[in-house]
């Protein structure tokens, strides 16, 4: 493979930006940023513009891998610029920008920054219309020692967290930079191209080859856009509420292909459900792809993506639930930096907990029970504060299961009414947009009247066991509390069984 090593912004982009840049430094144009400054992944992003909308135009070889095509940014600039980066690790055939021909290079001490010259300076607030042609064998790229992009048998999976643009698309890859897109994919007849939102049409212009035209007229986050190519069964139908709903599945998850269809078929249930929590769905389709491709899931917008081990032991609502209330917390309100993932994550388990309680297979009280008193206090697992895991621990079970003790913690405190007020007001006012989880917290006192400042420090950054359980409890009366045998064993919720199973997955090493 072609090792693509991501450390940081190196001299050659600086030498480009020498050149440049006039005699009067202080009025100059300048380089854009190699990154927005994210406290977990520093490189990831770029400054100097701001994108409005994708169009990707692809035509993709399963049997070789050969990835080749076209894709169009549109986007204004937000400060006077000498160059800028895009985030991107395939091979560049050409680079313009608003028709102009522009100079083009990878920087050699991290090769997935691209830094484009246009021909001219860019004033401040001027449109972009920049156009890169490229070629390449994804799967042959390496990025930071990974490759993201998962090569199939008969085709490929760009499905990934926190990083997958690079390897099918050039982009502004940060979660604060969200845009519309439309992805328009050719392949073999023989194989299928999934993507986000609506499929707009699907048409021929050569024997042997369909184009799968695909478009999300939502802001969406790069790493939430979707490339799934493949032998899959394609279902399409409307929900009772008049989206379009597709789903597709691979042919070779062999035994849990039933128990997968018998689930994710299921998502437009699960999302009225959630809506009574979160309020109204916040995109134009739902949908969700099945594959053996992967070892995780993930909340692709509008079309979540799940591994085959989510249903090996039969149907699983819990991951149909948590990908789905992503759609609200992490795709429509994204994280204003990958430190805030417990906005992410910890809201998403929280679902599972109240999907639990929608179906009668055990109330949230129960489950943040149980699971408090699952660890013991001097398990590894309460070493990793949710609030700030660190880069290493992004997706560590306790993100998961303390993210959603904390959760219910916070309900505790402010009572139902405040709580699902606070989680109302959040999703609407930052709708489209990003958030912090200081940001958050304010809103939530203000809105309850209820100083969280201990709440929240105990559950989101201390590394150690509360010693109040998320209900209220002393670790004590807690266990004293929680549901048990004659024996003396702990009684497992219906649901809980399925809740860790989900969470273990889901927790599984990415790509990055």
């Amino acid at each position: 493979m072609r090792s693509r090593t991501r450390t940081g912004f190196g001299a050659v982009a600086a030498g480009l930006a020498t050149v440049l840049l006039s005699t009067t430094a202080s009025a100059a144009p300048a380089p854009g940023s190699a990154g927005v400054g994210d406290p977990y992944y520093p490189g990831a992003g770029n400054g100097g513009y701001d994108v409005a909308h994708y169009d990707i135009r692809l035509t993709y070889q399963p049997d070789t891998d050969r990835l080749a095509g076209t894709t169009t940014i549109l986007a204004t600039t937000t400060q006077e610029l000498s160059s800028f980066n895009l985030d991107f690790g395939l091979d560049v055939r050409s680079v313009r920008v608003n028709n102009a021909p522009a100079r083009f290079a990878t920087d050699p001490a991290d090769p997935s920054e691209l830094v484009v010259t246009p021909a001219r300076p860019l004033a401040r607030g001027q449109f972009l219309a920049v156009v890169v042609t490229y070629a390449d064998t994804p799967s042959q790229v390496e990025i930071g020692g990974v490759t993201a992009w998962k090569k199939t048998p008969d085709g490929a999976l760009a499905v990934d967290e926190p990083q997958i643009s690079e390897w099918w698309f050039p982009a502004n890859d940060h979660p604060t930079d969200k845009a519309t897109y439309d992805v328009s994919v050719e392949v073999p007849d023989d194989v299928a191209a999934l993507s986000n939102g609506t499929l707009v049409r699907t048409s021929k212009q050569r024997a042997g080859w369909t184009r799968w035209n695909w478009r999300s007229t939502e802001p969406q986050a790069t790493y939430l856009t979707l490339l799934a190519v493949g032998r899959f069964e394609v279902l399409r139908s409307t929900t009772p509420s008049g989206q379009p709903f597709v789903t597709a599945y691979d042919p070779a998850l062999g035994p849990s292909l039933p128990a997968a269809k018998a689930s994710i078929e299921r998502t437009p249930e699960v999302v009225k459900a959630l809506e009574e929590f979160f309020g109204p769905y916040p995109f134009e389709a739902q949908g969700g792809v099945a594959s053996t491709g992967l070892g995780f899931a993930l909340e692709n917008q509008t079309r979540s993506v799940y591994g085959r081990g989510f249903f090996r032991a039969g149907t699983n609502m819990s991951v149909v639930a948590h990908e789905n209330a992503h759609q609200w917390f992490g795709d429509s309100v994204s994280v204003g930096s990958w430190r805030d993932i417990w906005l992410n994550e910890g809201f998403a388990s929280y679902a599972e907990f109240l999907w639990s309680e929608h179906v009668g297979e055990g109330t949230a009280d129960e489950l943040a029970e149980y699971l408090y008193n699952s660890y013991p206090a001097d398990d590894a697992f309460w070493r990793v504060p949710p609030g700030d895991p660190g880069a290493e621990n992004q997706f560590h079970v306790a993100v998961y299961d303390r993210g959603a003790m904390a959760v219910h913690a916070l309900r505790e405190a402010v009572g139902d009414e405040a709580f699902f007020r606070i989680l109302r007001t959040w999703l609407e006012t930052k709708k489209g947009g990003h958030g912090t989880i200081p940001e958050f917290v304010a809103l939530a006192e203000r809105l309850s009247g209820v100083d969280l400042d201990g709440l929240i420090r105990t559950w989101l950054y201390t590394p150690a066991k509360p010693a109040v359980s998320p209900n209220g409890h002393g670790a004590e009366v807690a266990a004293a509390r929680a549901p048990r045998t004659e024996r003396g064993a702990l009684v497992e919720p219906k649901s809980y069984r399925q809740i860790r199973a989900t969470h273990e997955l889901l927790h599984a090493p990415h790509g990055h």
